[in-house]
């Protein structure tokens, strides 16, 4: 009876404090992710897979299920604890992301999963994002090192150690997402907008080199050629055929189930599901889903404005650009703004990996616009 009256005690002090307006959006953009995965990857199972219409589904289910209670978990510990757990994950996930070049699951050319024993088969670097915010953010807003310049040297250390694994799969995608993180929070922090821009042509200089330069960044060129010239290219395909949905499906769509992207183009539940739900619901339903990340980006960032604590702003605004960069690469592909890159939509795409990620980020955002609690 105490057990069952102190987890009714915590779940109400946590919904007492809880942002509620925040948490309403999240659940939202969760239970659209999952109608989404049931209408574009039913026929895939049954016609490619020759299985159960919905084991897609119930999969993603269970992944949203278990990302709920990470994201409760994360939110409803305090802060000290968050940041102390918080860095020994992050220590973990990196030991993870160490071991994908070397026992990782190759698919088309790059290593970025892992699968080890009972665990299913998982993306490391999903994890180690949401981590290295964290850790980044308590590096620059840190009282122990006085030298602000150390503080940088340090965060830029830390990052590019997560670069050049990412480097090593090949993953770009993910390297610039995790450069241009870190690039966000020091801009954030007060860094000289001089400095800043040394390190980002820097950055482009050295990236720019290893596609062109170096054998092992073969297919990235073949894509960017792609991208630029159709003529030369070879890997337009599923952006081509990701536009001519987008368009068929005009204003309104061609109604549930009579999409036909997502039997033409691998993945397309995943890296082009913006594409598959324009085609079956129109350009309409992605106004209506971009208006509602719009909102929720503006509610985290009015929460960022009010904090004081440099460090929770830095977290703050960190999370949500990471949502939000990664919102906009994935619109951009599917529009062909940009080259194929494999990102997923945040809570919308299916994918165990980037529904945990995006639910451990949702548990950070949650616990640090908590209300206050005056002593």
């Amino acid at each position: 009876m105490y057990k069952k009256l102190s987890i009714f005690n915590l779940y109400y002090e946590w919904w007492k404090n809880i942002d509620k307006f925040i948490f309403s959006i999240i659940v939202l953009l969760f239970i659209i992710g999952l109608f989404f995965s049931l209408v574009s990857t039913s026929l895939i199972a049954s016609d490619k897979l020759n299985t159960n219409n919905y084991s897609f589904f119930f999969k993603h289910l269970i992944f949203i299920f278990l990302g709920v209670i990470v994201m409760f978990v994360f939110s409803s510990i305090n802060q000290r604890t968050l940041f102390r757990f918080s860095l020994l994950l992050f220590f973990i996930s990196l030991f993870f992301l160490l071991l994908v070049p070397l026992i990782g699951i190759e698919v088309k050319g790059s290593k970025r999963w892992i699968e080890l024993y009972m665990l299913p088969r998982f993306q490391p670097i999903e994890l180690v994002k949401p981590f290295l915010i964290i850790s980044i953010s308590l590096i620059l807003s840190s009282e122990k090192y006085s030298n602000l310049y150390f503080k940088y040297f340090l965060s830029f250390s830390t990052t590019l150690i997560v670069a050049l694994f990412l480097v090593l799969q090949p993953d770009i995608g993910q390297t610039l997402l995790v450069i241009f993180s870190w690039l966000i929070l020091v801009f954030t922090s007060g860094i000289n907008i001089v400095f800043l821009l040394i390190l980002f042509f820097i950055s482009v200089f050295l990236i720019s080199y290893l596609i062109i330069f170096v054998p092992k960044f073969d297919y990235i060129k073949s894509r960017l050629i792609s991208f630029f010239d159709k003529e030369i290219g070879t890997h337009n395909f599923q952006s081509d055929k990701a536009i001519e949905s987008i368009i068929s499906g005009g204003f309104f769509g061609k109604g549930v189930g009579e999409g036909i992207l997502k039997n033409r183009v691998p993945e397309a539940h995943t890296d082009y599901i913006i594409s598959v739900i324009s085609e079956e619901f129109g350009v309409i339903a992605i106004i209506l889903i971009l208006l509602l990340f719009i909102i929720f980006i503006y509610s985290v960032f009015k929460k960022v404005y009010f904090e004081n604590e440099e460090k929770i702003k830095l977290i703050l605004v960190g999370c949500i650009s990471l949502i939000l960069m990664q919102t906009i690469i994935h619109i951009g592909v599917n529009i062909r703004l940009f080259p194929t890159t494999g990102m997923t939509l945040p809570y919308i795409s299916y994918g165990g990996s980037s529904i945990i990620s995006v639910s451990i980020l949702s548990g950070i955002i949650l616990n640090l616009t908590k209300r206050k609690i005056k002593l």
